[in-house]
This record gives C-alpha cells, structure tokens and sequence, in this order.
C-alpha cells in the first residue's frame, strides 16, 4: 500500500517566469483573520456520552454564535470561529481537533463541557506541537446533575500544573440550559473572545517606524525584541527621507492627492495665521495632505503605485517593490527635530490617519504615534483592537486641582472635578472622533458597551455621516506655531466634550521589563470661561480634553503614570485591558478596575493574585 501524497505540489518554472506584481489581501494588510477554535468535551463512557452528546453541543452552538455574532475587528470583519469535528473524549478525538485547528490557523481556544471529563488526557486537542501560543479559556456548565465545574476544576488544575494558563469561567448561579447563556458567562465569553482576537490580530504584522527618536523621547525608542518577544509583531525602520523622496519624485496616487485637498478645504475650518510665513495656505495643506498619503502608503501599500498605467498618466515611475508597504498595523512619526525644523509637522497626518474617516470616507483607523512613541502606540493599537474605536493620543500637559483654578479664574470647580482635573492635549494629532461624545451619537448609547456602539456606527451609514460632519465642523486647523515647528505645520483644534467615560493607559519599559498602567475616569465639561483660561495660557491652537479619573486625584494620576504621554479610549475598558495584557503576559503596574471585574488565568491565583510574580514565572508569549 503506498503511503498518502502530502506534497503540496509547485511548478518552480512557471513561477520562474511570472512577473512580480502588488497581490492584494482581503483586507487591508496581509495576515490572518483571527480564528477561535471551540472544543466540546465530555465522558467518553458509554451511555454517559449518548446522555450528555446533546447538551454539549447545544452549549458550544451557543458560545459560537454568541462570538459569532458579537466579536468584531476595527474594519467591521467577524472573527472565524471553527468548531472540533467531534465531540473530545479520549486522545485520538483530541488530536482529530488539534489537526483541524492547526490547519484552520487557529490562535484561541473555548473549551466547554456540561460533564466530568478526563480532564489531563483531553490535553492533545490545541496542546500539541506548535500551539504553545494559542490562549485558552475553558467553560464548565454550574448545575447540580451536571458537573461541568468539576471538570472545569480538575481541568484548570493540569493546565495550571503544566503551566498553560487557562481562563476559567463559571457562571456564579446554578443556570438553566434553555434560553441564552446567562450575562455573566456572555460577558466572561465576550472578554477573552476580543482580547484573543487582538493578541491574533497584531501577530505577524509590523511597527513602522518612520525617523528616530524623538528629542530624546525614551518612548520612541523602538525596542525591537520587546516588539517580537511581547506582541508577536516586527519592526520596519524607514529614514525619513523617504517621505522627501517620494514628494520630490510624485511617487503618490495624485488623483487621491487632488481629493484629499478639496475634501479638506471644503469641510474644516482654517486660521492660517498672520505674517511671513514658511508656505502660503493652500499650498501647506496640500503638503500636509500629501504626508498623510504617502504615510498611510508606507503603512498598507498602494496597488496604484505599481501599476505602470496610473504611473503614465501621473507623471511617476511605477515600482511594485516600493508599492508593497510595510504590512504595519501600527506606526510611529518621529517628526520633531530633524523633520519639523525644514518641514511641516505630521499633526495632519496623525488626527487624519488616527480617525475614523478621511476624504476617502468612513474606515478603520490606521494608528500612528506621534514623536514615534512606540510604547503609546502599541497601547493605542491594542484598545482599538479591542474596542473598534479611534484612540486619543496625548500629551499629560497639565494637573490642574480645585485650587489653582480659584487662583487662576476666580471659579470654584469643586462640584465639577472635586479632585483635579488633568489637561490632556498635544501639538494637534488627536484622533478628531474625540471632538464629540460619539456614545451619545447612538440612541441608547450609554447604557450599551464601547464595543457595541462602535458596531451600531460601523453599521449606519447615516450614524457614520453625522460622526464626520460633526468631528468636521467642530475641529479648526490652526498655523503651528512656528517656535515648535520652524517648518509649518497645521495643528487641529478642538474641545472633547464632558460626561464622556473614558480610560488613559500606556506602557512602560523599565530595564528589560515591560509594564502596563491603565486608569479609568470620565472627561470633565468645564464652565467655558474656564476651559478657555486653561487653553490660553497653554496652546490655544491645540486639541484639549479635560478629564479626571475614578477613585484619585488628578496629581496622584500625573505622578505614577511614567511618560509624558498617554492614550485614551472611549468607554471604560480598563477590564478588557488587564485580561488582555494577563493572555501577553505583561504586568500590570497601576490600575481602579473594580476587583470583580479582573479576569485572568486560574494560574494568577496561585500566584496570591500576584501579576508580577505570575508574569515573571510565564515569561512573554513569544520568547
């Protein structure tokens, strides 16, 4: 009998002779869409099984639709969900779902049982060689005749012993089988589902960085084994002479370039300024909206890049090389010094490109750190993964307490911000989404998750029109200040408004050691005389959101955060962020999530809840 044929089979001379050619993705970038495995187990005994066969499926029929239906990344795609060919009960049943999930590329795995099941021997199914990365949550059924909790025990326990950390879920109330899965279990579900989804989502792909450091940022050196080691992710470094280069040569889609000009002109309003200045107008902006194009280029590609018709009629010389991309799901503009001393700054370039729209219409955000901070950019990254939403990026600029704005203005804001406030603002690169409440954009909107309301947007045409004819017509470009930026620029300008709840993060390298703070709270609405002080005697011409957080002061919240900057995202995810950075492995150094809201492996416990220790004894992910 001759063995099975397994050789993918190649015809090396054909491929030989082809001509290389931009081969687009389905998406955006080039990667997988993140896969979810849902593994049912139960007894394998005989007459246990055929009893328990049914209800084990119906509960994995639940968990998969319920993920299926609920679980969205930022450009709108669902994620796969694959579920084992048969029920595991023994060795060969879990390597028969091991072979598929490997094939289907799978990177998260649900376990569910309503039954006792042999809990350390199930281990070949998402166990094998080659699945060490893939996270691992595992859901056992609370009934008194059924125990699903015992197995989830005993299962915890070999994974715990063999150091794969394992999220546990179990519903607190004994729970009927019929109807939905009880809120509690939808929202353990929900968690890990979303966080495994952008821990996928960012494996394989790049940070761009475009330029250096920064004025001696600490943050925007980009530490590229901290990027490989801690998120699965490479790192391009591209001089940012490049950006120059292709402005000199007309390496850009100038079609695009024309749109993107009008479209701005014709939808925001412009203080150009007073004086001599390094560029008339128009002809600012026009640079400016370039940047911002062939940024986005180097991030994703351009097809019309290396397409030799559209490089004819356009006046470049097409290059499918250099119209790959960088495959970057994130990037990084170091901009200040050497580029902003003889060049505009990259303010458009970043509120544009960190928002959910351009002149090109509605669309997923393309992060982009300003001053090339990494380590605030792959925060901002991860909540956008983990929320579907644009994420602030800013400068702690100030701590402002009731006290020094009775000296300042004369007004008591002791009812509004009883324990400061802090001014968060930067040079004008603030995603535009934050100059309105887009919770409130969607009727019922304060009552349903950030993740909900950010579907409920991605789904309306008509919601998705009024968010950017809003974030529009409330942001002023402004002139840049030319003692900043001697080589132009355009800073947007605009007000976050109060009653927002929203969550500052950020990440932090200390030696070798990786960290994270994350620090919930809500934006304040100050009396406009106030607002306007505070603005005047800081940056008038720069974006401002004025927010406080939960549970401290606003001078303990400035400092132990560590850097200059933070990121921001609407909606309390504080939560969503501690599991997310338990499934990487990096501890968490500052946080006011409530305790019962903390989900992490059953392994952080016998640790005493410790992260430190637990992190510390893992390692990362991909080391």
């Amino acid at each position: 009998m001759n063995p099975p044929q397994c050789e993918n089979r190649v015809d090396f001379n054909a491929l030989s002779k082809a001509k290389r050619d931009f081969v687009r993705a389905r998406r955006s970038l080039v990667g997988n869409v993140p896969t979810i495995a849902i593994t049912p187990v139960a007894d394998g005994r005989t007459g246990a099984y055929e009893s328990n066969v049914a209800g084990t499926w119906r509960m994995a029929e639940k968990v998969s639709n319920l993920i299926r239906r609920q679980v969205k990344l930022p450009d709108g795609a669902g994620v796969r969900v694959v579920v084992a060919p048969e029920i595991v009960y023994g060795a060969r049943t879990g390597a028969r779902a091991q072979e598929l999930y490997a094939r289907e590329g799978v990177s998260a795995n649900i376990w569910v049982s309503r039954s006792w099941s042999y809990s350390d021997e199930l281990m070949s199914a998402c166990q094998g060689l080659g699945s060490s990365e893939w996270l691992q949550a595992a859901y056992g059924l609370n009934q008194t005749d059924r125990p699903g909790a015992v197995w989830l025990k005993a299962f915890c326990a070999a994974m715990d012993e063999k150091m794969r950390p394992i999220f546990s879920i179990y519903n607190p109330d004994l729970e009927a089988e019929d109807g939905d899965l009880p809120p509690y279990v939808q929202e353990r579900l929900l968690r890990f589902a979303r966080c495994a989804a952008a821990v996928a989502e960012m494996r394989g792909k790049n940070y761009l960085s475009l330029g250096g450091v920064s004025m001696g940022i600490i943050g925007s050196d980009v530490r590229r084994n901290v990027m490989l080691n801690s998120f699965g992710m490479g790192t391009v470094s591209v001089d940012m002479v490049a950006i120059k280069g292709r402005i000199d040569q007309g390496f850009y889609d100038h079609a695009e370039l024309d749109r993107a000009f009008k479209f701005m002109r014709q939808n925001f309003k412009f203080v150009f300024g007073e004086g001599t200045r390094p560029n008339p107008p128009d002809e600012l902006l026009r640079l400016c909206c370039l940047m911002t194009i062939i940024t986005r280029d180097l991030m994703a590609g351009n097809p019309k890049l290396a397409d030799d018709k559209t490089g004819k009629a356009q006046g470049f010389k097409a290059d499918v090389e250099r119209a790959q991309g960088a495959n970057a799901i994130l990037a990084g503009t170091q901009g200040q010094r050497q580029w902003t001393d003889l060049y505009p700054n990259f303010d458009v370039t970043e509120s544009i490109l960190n928002s959910s729209f351009d002149w090109n219409g509605f669309r997923a955000a393309f992060p982009v750190a300003t001053e090339n901070d990494s380590k605030n950019g792959i925060g901002m990254l991860i909540a956008n993964l983990v929320t579907g939403l644009p994420q602030l990026f800013a400068d702690i600029r100030t701590n402002w307490t009731v006290e020094s704005i009775r000296k300042a203005t004369g007004k008591n804001i002791g009812k509004i911000a009883p324990n400061g406030f802090i001014d968060k603002r930067n040079s004008g690169a603030g995603a535009l989404d934050y100059a309105l409440d887009i919770i409130a954009l969607v009727k019922g909107g304060k009552a349903m998750s950030i993740q909900d309301v950010a579907a409920a947007i991605r789904d309306d045409a008509a919601l998705q029109e009024k968010l950017m004819r809003t974030a529009c017509a409330n942001t002023t470009y402004m002139r840049a200040a030319l003692e900043y930026f001697p080589g132009d620029g355009l800073s947007s300008h605009f007000r976050t408004p109060g009653g927002i709840p929203m969550t500052a993060y950020r990440y932090n390298v200390v030696g070798d050691q990786l960290t994270f703070s994350v620090v919930e709270g809500e934006t304040v609405e100050l009396p406009k005389d106030v607002a306007d002080h505070v603005s005047r005697v800081t940056d008038p011409t720069w974006p401002e959101t004025h927010w406080a957080p939960r549970g401290m002061s606003s001078f303990e919240y400035m400092s132990r955060i560590g850097p200059n900057h933070d990121a921001n995202s609407f909606g309390l995810i504080g939560a969503d962020l501690l599991t997310l950075n338990a499934m990487l492995r990096i501890p968490v150094d500052m946080h006011n999530v409530p305790s019962d809201q903390i989900f992490r492996p059953t392994l952080w416990d016998r640790f005493g809840g410790d992260d430190f220790r637990a992190c510390e004894k893992l390692g990362p992910l991909y080391q």
